[in-house]
């Protein structure tokens, strides 16, 4: 029988993350994956499938919208969808072949099949062939991830009425599809469909989009994704989804009672995720699950279990693979006797619509319900010569800081990169910045980063230079 010092049970971004950051601290590591291919949801179907999608179908949408305007014929333009997807397939293969490489260079055992609690000291696999490996082990990472939900009256049958992981392989484009959800998922994956031409429907229970992120965002990215041709039903409860014909029918109620139906080729059910434990057997182990399937973890992320911890989708938090990535390293470092941090208020969240979404820090929404006062600067793109240049002025930068110190309490932004402009706020809170610092900073010309530099200038007088 195996024995490890670690046992890491799913090889999602946190799994993988961990696995590899205890390695790296000496400890013999072995990470157990239930599917042929390492990297989880994420890398599988989630993040890299839908990011790849995404990237191919704006570079269509711009040369059909805008390569006019810059001088740029084009003639015959059209889509291979077979191609775009296997595109698609070969990202995702490649990132998860180097999962694998990751995991041999750092020398991890991987073990394939469904992981599961013995006791407290030994993890059972059992693969596709019936057999069981036994593991033993001093401490073990739950890292076992999520799966999508869905609501009372909608059953998902993955053939019309979808998830994610459906939406990412399906054989055509269709002339239309119904969202439900107007959060991450619906709004991505509504994005690809819409700009190849599909008549995209988001039905959303609350009166607005992105709920968590800032609402000055929220009425952007409604205001952007409209002139996509996406429309949307705010303020709409979904009490039934039925197939019908090879149509999906869903049937939703207004806040006034009114009952409206919604009509699609498929209906993608994107109304979040639920943490996945089936076949872990956590009773085995003296472990419970609370009322919302989560594995409750203390200030360490440990269970109340010694030596076993859990990260990720599976305890309590935001669902983003970079903060299971982070709770990943925070365990393995803990597991050895270090005295890691994680603030998990400078946790970035990020939609990778076109324009892209981001935020950090305290909301300006926030603040009012805690009677927390606040002073906001803001920054159109518009004003941004780099933005004009490229024909990006769709966005703005909203830093928001308290009024007495000027320390910067949230930066959210929408537009152009700035899923990467993002991390210059996550340093600036971090390392408690004030709106005068990073005003003081010299930011390159012409960039779109000058937005986060003028909204700063903003918000320290309204001194922006530009605006």
């Amino acid at each position: 029988m195996p024995h490890y010092d670690v046992t890491v049970i799913g090889s999602g971004p946190g799994g993988y993350v961990a696995a590899i950051r205890c390695a790296q601290l000496g400890l013999k590591t072995a990470l157990v994956e239930r599917y042929p291919t390492l990297g989880g949801t994420c890398l599988n179907v989630g993040c890299i499938p839908s990011k790849a999608l995404l990237d191919s179908t704006e570079h269509f949408h711009t040369a059909q919208a805008d390569f006019a305007k810059h001088g740029i014929k084009v003639s015959g333009l059209g889509v291979n969808w077979v191609q775009m997807r296997n595109r698609k397939d070969e990202v995702v293969s490649q990132t998860c072949a180097g999962v694998k490489y990751l995991m041999d260079k750092n020398q991890v055992t991987v073990v394939h099949g469904h992981g599961g609690f013995r006791d407290a000291k030994s993890v059972e696999v059992a693969k596709d062939d019936g057999s069981i490996e036994v593991l033993e082990t001093m401490n073990t990472i739950i890292a076992t991830g999520s799966k999508p939900s869905s609501l009372p009256g909608v059953e998902i049958d993955k053939q019309r009425i979808i998830t994610s992981t459906e939406a990412l392989q399906l054989p055509e484009v269709p002339p239309q599809m119904v969202v439900i959800g107007g959060g991450i998922i619906g709004l991505e994956l509504g994005s690809v469909y819409a700009r190849l031409g599909t008549k995209v429907q988001v039905v959303e229970y609350l009166n607005r989009l992105i709920p968590g992120m800032d609402f000055t965002l929220a009425k952007e990215i409604l205001r952007c994704l409209k002139k996509l041709g996406i429309e949307f039903k705010l303020s709409h409860a979904v009490q039934s989804a039925e197939v019908q014909d090879e149509q999906v029918v869903v049937l939703a109620k207004s806040r006034k009672g009114e009952e409206v139906t919604f009509t699609g080729d498929y209906c993608l059910v994107a109304v979040g995720r639920r943490p996945y434990t089936d076949g872990l057997k956590p009773e085995n182990a003296g472990l419970s699950t609370d009322e919302r399937g989560q594995i409750p973890v203390d200030d360490h992320l440990q269970t109340s279990v010694p030596g076993i911890y859990a990260i990720g989708d599976v305890v309590r938090g935001a669902m983003l693979a970079h903060k299971a990535e982070e709770e990943g390293v925070f365990v393995a470092e803990r597991i050895v006797g270090q005295q890691p941090h994680i603030n998990y208020r400078n946790i970035p969240a990020v939609l990778y619509t076109w324009p892209e979404v981001a935020g950090v820090g305290w909301t300006e929404d926030e603040l009012k319900e805690q009677n927390r006062p606040c002073r906001v600067g803001t920054f159109p793109f518009k004003a941004l010569g780099r933005a004009r240049a490229a024909m990006e002025t769709d966005g703005l930068v909203k830093v928001i800081v308290a009024p007495e110190t000027d320390e910067i309490l949230g930066i959210h932004m929408i537009g152009a990169r700035v899923a990467d402009l993002i991390a210059e706020a996550v340093v600036a809170l971090e390392y408690r910045a004030s709106a005068e610092d990073i005003s003081r900073m010299s930011h390159a010309h012409p960039t779109f980063a000058e937005a986060v530099k003028e909204a700063a200038l903003d918000a320290t007088g309204k001194r922006a230079i530009h605006l």
